[in-house]
């Protein structure tokens, strides 16, 4: 395979795409974790390289100036993430489909630039009251943190309707199930 298709999962922070995402790659065979390049710290038991590729903002900006990434932003201020176009070929040269746990303006992106090749999916959370109560019990961020996720929230749910799909993880076992469904259908179809 030397070019696979693309599942983008987006959604605000604490909306639950990287439990489903982590679902669908034990379901599927077939798919690899896209993983992205960020210039903040890792957060409790994360790994480079298989979370995240942890990197410092020269780095960063360094690869931005050289084109090697295929989609990047500066989510939070002064924190950037983006994906690596080597990261893709990385995955296609395994003969797999790349599977994207991104933010939602990453994710538009990397759906205008790949088109009918990507699935871009909005995982949808029951309201912001819940979106918040999860974020807040995690307890990996500050209070200051906590609100720059609250506030990026609200304007990232108005995105929702820009995704070939909107999936509503009110139930987390329904939501799998119907990911399961939509993912099976597009690397199947022809």
């Amino acid at each position: 395979m030397t070019q696979g298709k693309l599942i983008i999962f987006s959604a605000p922070s604490g909306a639950g795409k990287t439990t489903i995402v982590k679902h669908l790659l034990q379901k599927f065979p077939s798919l690899s974790f896209s993983i992205s390049a960020t210039t903040r710290p890792a957060r409790g038991d994360e790994e480079h390289e298989k979370d995240y590729y942890f990197i410092s903002q020269e780095s960063f900006l360094h690869k931005v100036a050289h084109q090697e990434f295929v989609e990047f932003e500066e989510v939070y201020n002064g924190t950037f993430y983006g994906t690596l176009r080597s990261e893709i070929e990385r995955i296609w040269n395994t003969g797999k489909h790349v599977i994207f746990d991104i933010d939602v303006e990453g994710g538009l992106r990397l759906k205008r630039k790949y088109e009918n090749d990507a699935l871009a999916i909005f995982v949808q959370p029951p309201s912001l009251e819940i979106l918040k109560e999860r974020l807040t019990g995690r307890g990996t961020d500050s209070p200051e943190k906590l609100q720059e996720r609250f506030t990026k929230a609200e304007k990232e749910l108005a995105y929702a309707d820009k995704f070939d799909v909107i999936l509503k993880n009110y139930d987390l076992e329904t939501a799998c199930k119907e990911a399961e469904k939509l993912v099976g259908d597009f690397i199947n179809k022809k």
